[in-house]
């Protein structure tokens, strides 16, 4: 194997400068069946959760539920594209065996496969940062929202998630870094090195996935707070309350898999590059093949983790009653005791004055003579 630092010569291309093709290597049975299992086996699931997404879609008319499937519906489409692209390519390699400096002489082929990993890559994370956006902005400021066209707007944001991340992964055809072949010889990603235009651009990768995954974080984590402020309300809103939880239940998911299978990688190019260490090969196969339990996973939070599918786990639940408050009593007075006492009493107040309502009204019956 080159890996020398040095081109190997003057008329080498620059994806192969620093590692070239064929490698003096022996293919593994899991190096050869990871790719085909865990293709397969992602492909299949976003195929199952689109259907379902869209059956969610033609059911509901609700405007936020609309527009967070509108975003669901993106993240699998980007998930399912980002694994037909990459997966194709590597198992046509271990079928093959083919010479990339043969095949592809001019780097053409191995940009276009680095330029996939970056934005199928950093698309699920930006996607993640935009709808916990919405739903805090949906939750905690509610009259701030246009009703006029949402699911126009939310179809706009997606498509400038897509944008931003194709505007990344352009940058290294302008000079801002470089797509190198990796190790084993069957893929090609971002040049993790310390060095000029290559450190910029793998700071960038690696801060911006960390950034998404930090702001979906914090704002996650105020939605929910909010939630648990307004959960023990009346029982004629609890139907809405009921989508809203179950809505904020899925993007929490979405974040805490983004956080576990992405946060090795960016971490480990951030590490390596201020470090100015050698690249470990071994931890980026190790890490890459983290990231991809990503895409697989993602789609099983929209299949399983349904209101609909949750009642036939537990049919014996009474769920026409409203949400697990109403289920739980204790669970209820709890939180009102929470809010009233860290919140300011502002729900617990007007809990107060419906709760007097209902007393006055009962004292009143009592005292009317039966007929």
């Amino acid at each position: 194997m080159n890996s020398s630092g040095q081109p190997l010569a003057n008329n080498t291309p620059l994806c192969y400068s620093i590692s070239s093709p064929p490698y003096k290597y022996k293919l593994t049975v899991a190096s050869a069946y990871f790719p085909m299992i865990f293709g397969t086996l992602g492909l299949t699931s976003n195929l199952i959760a689109f259907v379902v997404l869209l059956k969610s879609f033609r059911r509901t008319h609700n405007g936020s539920r609309s527009s967070f499937l509108i975003f669901l519906g993106g993240l699998v489409v980007t998930d399912f594209m980002g694994l037909l692209v990459t997966s194709s390519i590597v198992m046509t390699f271990h079928v093959t065996h083919f010479n990339w400096r043969k095949l592809d002489p001019d780097c053409h082929f191995c940009n276009f496969m680095g330029m996939s990993m970056v934005f199928y890559g950093l698309c699920p994370l930006l996607l993640s940062a935009t709808m916990a956006l919405e739903r805090f902005i949906g939750i905690n400021r509610p009259f701030s929202r246009s009703t006029s066209a949402p699911k126009s707007r939310t179809v706009s944001m997606v498509l400038m998630v897509w944008s931003t991340a194709g505007c990344i992964a352009l940058l290294p055809l302008t000079g801002v870094g470089s797509y190198h072949m990796q190790m084993p010889g069957s893929w090609c990603f971002l040049n993790i090195s310390s060095k000029g235009n290559d450190m910029a651009f793998s700071l960038l990768f690696s801060l911006v996935g960390l950034t998404c995954i930090a702001v979906s974080f914090l704002l996650n984590t105020v939605s929910v707070v909010t939630l648990i402020r307004v959960c023990c309300g009346q029982d004629r809103l609890q139907r809405r309350r009921d989508h809203e939880i179950e809505m904020m239940v899925q993007l929490i998911l979405i974040m805490v898999i983004a956080s576990i299978c992405w946060c090795p990688l960016l971490v480990f190019i951030a590490k390596t590059v201020l470090s100015g260490g050698p690249l470990q090969i071994r931890f980026l196969l190790l890490w890459i093949r983290f990231a991809t339990w990503n895409q697989i996973l993602d789609p099983w939070v929209y299949i399983l983790f349904r209101r609909a599918v949750l009642k036939r786990i537990y049919p014996r639940f009474d769920w026409s009653r409203g949400s697990v408050m109403t289920l739980y009593p204790s669970i209820g007075n709890t939180v009102r005791r929470f809010t009233r006492s860290s919140l300011g009493g502002t729900v617990g107040s007007d809990e107060t004055g419906e709760t007097g309502k209902s007393d006055v009204t009962a004292t009143l019956k009592q005292q009317l003579p039966s007929p």
